[in-house]
């Protein structure tokens, strides 16, 4: 079995991705602050998991794992040492001084690199044939980051799996909270592609003895020909994630699906048609029913909600990319429009505070 050095760029989610992989014996670095790269390096990773048929969540520990975990500034590291670099921060975070630098080592190095994040990289839309990216550039908070990348050497990864770390825990824990599975699509080249296969197999191959005898833990990583299988996820946030945001404050995934299910339906299937007329399959997608049924277990508001009421001046737009795609197509609607005015109009608050 073939073992890989892996970067990510992002240490809180990307700690989940990063946990896995350390399974199959591969070495993984984070990119991230210094008191979490502290935190990664003396004490490594906390990953927690819940288990179907379990009280309590397994506890993973890197530590204990064949790979090798570290940790380290974005000025630190040399993107070209790395067989597969993953990208799992926020997406206004990539204009950051220092991480805007390594983004555009990346880029130069040529190394495949897979998106963990909502908003796909500007690049991986260049992949959806007769879409028209240029008319896209002001759903990103700055879009001359993504300008040197191949799109054919980036892909994007569904990041299905909800996950937070716990309020009063340490900054090297992490609680997942709905163990789905990772969704990614193929490279361009078969030879890149293949880096994830292989890695699928491994996950795959993982049974963890939390004390009582092996276990298969969820949260894999599933690598899909189609490009469109990781827009599925468009569906999800645009009916629960951005519709957590109301006038006066940020509510639950839950309350947002839950409130009015006939006009989550309807938002739901019309993101759903937007993405087949990009060229997806139905097969590609997931049902209205099936994400109905896990938003019952999303009892928090969503990270962009919770930004934003925290007075956050940029978030992620993946509601105005998806509205901005859809006019592409003659596609309006209303409850997605309302969104973006109100997502629109608390960060122009947020901005007006922070001047």
């Amino acid at each position: 079995m073939t073992t890989y050095n892996v970067l990510i760029m992002g240490a809180s989610y990307g700690s989940l991705l990063a946990t896995k992989l350390l399974f199959g014996g591969n070495n993984v670095k984070l990119v991230c602050l210094p008191a979490e790269a502290e935190a990664f390096n003396t004490e490594g990773a906390r990953v927690r998991i819940p288990i179907k048929g379990r009280s309590a969540p397994v506890e993973i520990d890197s530590r204990k794992l064949p790979g090798h975990l570290s940790a380290d500034g974005p000025g630190a590291v040399n993107p070209s040492e790395y067989d597969l670099i993953c990208l799992a921060m926020q997406e206004p975070q990539y204009r950051s001084p220092g991480v805007r630098e390594l983004l555009d080592a990346v880029a130069l190095s040529k190394v495949p690199c897979m998106s963990i994040m909502n908003m796909p990289p500007l690049p991986y839309l260049k992949r959806i044939p007769g879409l028209a990216t240029d008319k896209l550039t002001n759903c990103y908070t700055d879009a001359t980051v993504w300008q040197n990348f191949e799109p054919g050497l980036l892909t994007l990864c569904s990041p299905d799996p909800q996950a937070i770390r716990p309020p009063g825990e340490k900054i090297n824990v992490l609680q997942v909270t709905l163990p789905t599975n990772f969704k990614a699509a193929r490279f361009a080249s078969d030879e890149h592609t293949a880096i994830l296969r292989e890695m699928q197999a491994q996950i795959e191959a993982i049974r963890y003895d939390p004390g009582d005898g092996p276990i298969d833990l969820p949260v894999k990583l599933k690598v899909h020909d189609s490009i469109f299988v990781p827009l599925a996820k468009w569906s999800m946030l645009v009916t629960g994630n951005y519709r957590c945001v109301t006038k006066d404050a940020a509510v639950t995934i839950k309350e947002a699906v839950h409130t009015d299910l006939d006009a989550s339906r309807q938002i739901y299937d019309w993101v759903r048609d937007l993405c087949v007329k990009l060229g997806a399959s139905p097969n590609d997608l997931v049902p209205f029913d099936k994400y109905a049924a896990a938003a019952n277990g999303l009892v928090r508001p969503s990270s962009a909600a919770r930004a934003l009421f925290n007075g956050a001046p940029n978030i992620e737009r993946v509601d105005r990319l998806v509205q901005s795609i859809a006019a592409q197509h003659g596609m309006h609607n209303a409850v997605l429009d309302a969104t973006v005015a109100l997502v629109d109009a608390r960060l122009e608050l947020n901005r007006k505070a922070a001047a």
